[in-house]
């Protein structure tokens, strides 16, 4: 198993990438600082103004669900 996408993000950071499977109503996020994190990680761009995953984005987002499961139970 590779872990070219094992990324250690914050709550934070997995619910605005969670957040951003769907499209942006209104394109604003309240946690500016959050998505400014996920853009150097290259998880997220920001094309005029709205913020969207990037591929390796959705990836770490499949990866990362499994563990997430397990923290919440």
């Amino acid at each position: 198993m590779s872990n070219d996408f094992d990324f250690d993000l914050s709550s934070d950071q997995w619910e605005v990438l969670k957040a951003l499977r769907n499209p942006v109503s209104n394109g604003r996020f309240s946690k500016v600082y959050v998505i400014e994190g996920l853009v150097k990680l290259g998880l997220v761009v920001v094309n005029d103004g709205v913020p969207a995953m990037t591929p390796t984005g959705r990836k770490v987002l499949v990866r990362g669900s499994c563990r997430l499961l397990d923290v919440a139970a």
